[in-house]
């Protein structure tokens, strides 16, 4: 297909995995990984991932303001934790607030580090995590939101030189948060440049984008950009066509850029499971979802699929077996059916920190409904790997779900897709 032949990914160049027992023995201590073992016709390969989400300090640092070397030792423990779990690849949240856990000349340190935004934590967080993790057998797949400013709505929060505050335009306050807005032209370009920033400074893996691409609709609030649409909106029917163009053009060029720079470097994106439902669209999957990314979020991932403009994709499939209004059941095979002949890698997203919790559905309290997930999906042949939200639960598995799956399905460490 033709991303296939415009990217010519080689997991050589991703890095290639050691056959380690579940403990984890060591890698090749280089920062590249270790020499791939010879291969053999019957070799088999599968995607199994974890994201380490740095917003909010949900996954890592535990707190802000920890010295450099204990943010380190934590950084480096959950990698531990993903060779132990006989996982290969770790999507690293780097970029979580329009910051960066990198030292960005676009915009300022991470507040999630030292608890200060655009304070030096003293270390490079995205530097040491290509390197250990590449050390490991790990692939590194750097994690961007393209659109999140702040999770509160006053740009005098902001260091002064941040981007949002030299360019107020830029903003727009929704739902008790601040984002750039997408429909202007010179902020698709700016959030390009900054991550593309990382693409070229370090031998990342991948390109990642998660689900946020306009705001999640909250009741009762409007996303205010009719300036935005009368300036910029010709030769569109409605606003709505606007915006996902919009969003079009942020995956579109992104894939563009990335493949200039770097060719190596696969680009995926991790959007909400349901694009639309079946009564909507006749296309749409059998489920009766409240949120449909094609016309809350203005994000159409089946386009982008179907048209190669990525690599992979890990939609997000949040739910159990049987759930009435989005059935993973269900699910599965509508996105193994758009994956099916494009040359995009599918991957499906599991809702790993809903194991065990208490007020989430039934099914959710036994140990091993994740990993039924991964016996049913298996029966689809487009279907190469599932990724775990998130690593804290990967590490800790508070209710055993993460320790069925590596029994059930993992007897050992294998390589990613190529």
């Amino acid at each position: 297909m033709a991303r296939i032949g415009r990217r010519g990914f080689v997991a050589a160049a991703a890095g290639a995995l050691s056959a380690l027992a579940a403990t984890g023995d060591a890698a090749a201590a280089s920062d590249r990984p270790a020499a791939a073992p010879p291969r053999t016709g019957a070799e088999r390969r599968e995607f199994r991932g974890m994201w380490l989400a740095s917003v909010g300090n949900r996954d890592w640092p535990s707190v802000p303001g920890l010295s450099a070397a204990a943010q380190r030792a934590e950084l480096l423990a959950h990698l531990d934790s993903a060779v132990a779990r006989r996982l290969n690849v770790v999507i690293f949240q780097v970029r979580p607030t329009a910051d960066a856990l990198w030292p960005s000349p676009h915009e300022p340190w991470s507040q999630y580090l030292s608890g200060v935004q655009g304070r030096n934590p003293g270390w490079d967080p995205l530097g040491t995590a290509v390197t250990e993790a590449h050390r490991r057998g790990l692939q590194l797949h750097a994690w961007f939101n393209p659109y999140r400013v702040a999770n509160h709505t006053d740009p005098s929060l902001l260091v002064p030189n941040h981007p949002a505050r030299r360019n107020p335009g830029w903003i727009l306050p929704y739902g008790g948060k601040l984002y750039y807005n997408p429909g202007i032209p010179e902020v698709r370009r700016f959030v390009q440049d900054a991550m593309m920033d990382a693409v070229r400074r370090y031998a990342v893996d991948a390109v990642h984008f998660d689900d946020y691409f306009y705001p999640y609709p909250v009741a009762g609030q409007v996303f205010r950009d009719d300036a935005t649409y009368a300036r910029y909106g010709a030769g569109h029917p409605d606003k709505a066509s606007w915006r996902r163009s919009n969003i079009d053009r942020l995956v579109s060029e992104m894939a563009a850029r990335i493949t200039k720079a770097r060719p190596g470097v696969r680009f995926g994106i991790s959007p909400f499971g349901v694009w639309r439902n079946s009564a909507t669209d006749p296309r749409g999957s059998a489920t009766a979802a409240g949120v449909q990314t094609y016309d809350d979020l203005h994000a159409d991932t089946r386009t982008w699929v179907r048209q190669g403009w990525i690599d992979y994709v890990v939609p997000q499939v949040y739910w159990n077996i049987g759930f009435q209004a989005a059935d993973y059941a269900a699910l599965v095979p509508w996105w193994a059916d758009v994956a099916r002949g494009t040359g995009v890698d599918l991957y499906i997203g599991e809702a790993l920190y809903k194991a065990g919790t208490p007020g989430q559905p039934a099914p959710w309290q036994d140990p091993a409904e994740l990993s039924r997930h991964l016996t049913l999906a298996r029966r689809h042949a487009t279907v190469r790997g599932h990724c775990f939200f998130s690593a804290k639960e990967v590490m800790t598995d508070p209710a055993g779900a993460m320790a069925k799956v590596v029994a059930d399905h993992y007897p050992t460490r294998v390589r990613p897709p190529s």
